[in-house]
């Protein structure tokens, strides 16, 4: 019998503004797995996943490690999520050392210093984001790639069993993506169950599970390589894009 999922949401229904983002659907990434979520611009991806993380309210239920999310004391909570968000900003004048320990405070207790453990789990974060290099300098001297790979080693350095992240590619060159694949392969083979919303969709292709969204609402959920899959993601886009298999890969090109 395969293990219960860690997050499980049951959405009925979820409004910005009055308005309707996402319809009815139900989503329970599977433990110890890379879930990829795509759709065209405007499907509810990043709305999805908000929810997921509990940023944001909406009808329904959303449970973590089978018990309710308001349930869960809000320390304890943050231990077992990590969340990177999109366009995600930080003071500039912060060292990038700074930032990435962040993702310690809640294995803190108030107000206290960060311990040995701490600094360990940042200096492994960067190191595994290459960022460590530039660790004493302050985010504004950094370029939106290297930014980037401090804000995902703050997220890397919480090490929860749950890691959420919303366009985790932005700015990162194609080299840089390659070695987040490489990263998000070894949190999961060290346990952890990763989320992230895609636009690249090749990327996407290699995770362990693809959802299919398309105007707030989940089209499909399945394996990169089942048929089903690559016929929900030509349909969400319009049928302008070709999926086929390169080796042991699945790449999507335009149609």
């Amino acid at each position: 019998m395969s293990a219960a999922p860690l997050l499980t949401l049951d959405l009925r229904e979820l409004r910005l503004g009055g308005t309707p983002i996402l319809h009815a659907l139900q989503i329970a990434p599977p433990l110890r797995a890379w879930t990829a979520v795509v759709g065209p611009n405007g499907a509810g991806k990043s709305t999805l996943l908000r929810a997921l993380a509990g940023l944001l309210p909406f009808d329904g239920t959303l449970q973590l490690q089978g018990r309710a999310w308001d349930q869960w004391p809000a320390r304890e909570r943050a231990r077992q999520l990590a969340w990177l968000g999109q366009n995600e900003t930080s003071a500039d004048e912060l060292a990038a050392l700074d930032v990435a320990m962040l993702g310690r405070l809640p294995h803190q207790a108030w107000l206290a210093p960060a311990s040995a453990a701490d600094h360990a789990a940042v200096e492994r974060a960067m190191r595994q984001t290459q960022s460590w290099d530039w660790r004493a300098r302050p985010l504004a001297q950094l370029s939106g790639g290297e930014r980037q790979r401090v804000l995902l080693a703050r997220a890397l350095a919480v090490e929860s069993p749950l890691l959420l992240m919303d366009e985790p590619l932005a700015h990162l060159d194609p080299p840089h993506q390659s070695d987040w694949v490489h990263i998000v392969r070894q949190r999961v083979a060290d346990g952890c169950t990763v989320v992230s919303v895609l636009h690249e969709l090749n990327i996407a292709l290699q995770a362990d599970r693809v959802v299919v969204m398309d105007a707030g609402r989940i089209v499909h959920q399945g394996a990169p390589h089942d048929t089903a899959t690559h016929t929900a993601l030509q349909q969400v886009f319009q049928q302008r894009l070709s999926i086929f298999q390169i080796g042991d890969r699945w790449v999507a090109l335009n149609a």
